[in-house]
């Protein structure tokens, strides 16, 4: 592993993580080449930016808990040569209801080159600290969807009262939202933003 990226729940205590696509349930349907360990991997400058949004959430009851972070080149091959395959309606249902899996890749659901490859991308959400439950958002983790779409209507005011709460968040600690995946968040001052790396997460 490149001595600027770290695991960030060693820089960043208390964090919650569930590594999606280390195990069985993302919209592959089953674990993603690269992703050999449930940890979330980033650089130095990514884990002091979640530090502060952490810190930040606390102060509003809430918690953050990562779904993926640096994701290697060889994951979204993986992705590539996924869509490619015959559509057996596994995932289809949760994931991309209204689309097909080449339109992915054509909507901007997915990419060919991910940001999340150059180590300062998260995927992440909100949970209540006195409960532990997940803030409800108006829909899961990659569901490919316009209802995924920040400012997207058709959820509920608390829904999208919890969207703009980690948006606020976030962009006040350096990050900039990603307008299709309510989800999604890339540090502004990233240090590696024409690299994307390859080394497994393991």
């Amino acid at each position: 592993m490149n001595e600027d990226f770290v695991f960030v729940d060693e820089l960043v205590p208390g964090m919650r993580w569930d590594a999606k696509y280390a195990t069985w349930d993302n919209f592959t349907g089953k674990p993603v080449d690269g992703y050999l360990a449930n940890r979330i991997v980033g650089t130095r400058a990514l884990c002091a930016a979640l530090a502060k949004a952490q810190e930040k959430a606390e102060s509003l009851g809430f918690g953050l808990l990562l779904w993926d972070g640096y994701r290697p080149q060889r994951a979204v091959n993986c992705f590539l040569r996924w869509a490619q395959q015959p559509e057996d309606g596994l995932t289809k249902p949760r994931h991309y209801p209204n689309i097909s899996r080449a339109e992915m890749f054509d909507r901007g659901y997915v990419a060919a080159r991910s940001g999340h490859s150059r180590g300062s991308t998260v995927d992440l959400t909100l949970y209540h600290l006195t409960t532990g439950e997940l803030a409800p958002m108006g829909g899961d983790h990659d569901l490919m969807d316009p209802v995924s779409h920040h400012g997207a209507k058709g959820i509920t005011q608390t829904e999208t009262a919890n969207r703009r709460q980690l948006c606020s968040l976030m962009e006040s600690c350096g990050f900039s939202p990603y307008a299709s995946e309510w989800w999604h968040y890339t540090l502004k001052a990233e240090p590696y933003p024409d690299t994307y790396f390859d080394f497994p997460v393991a």
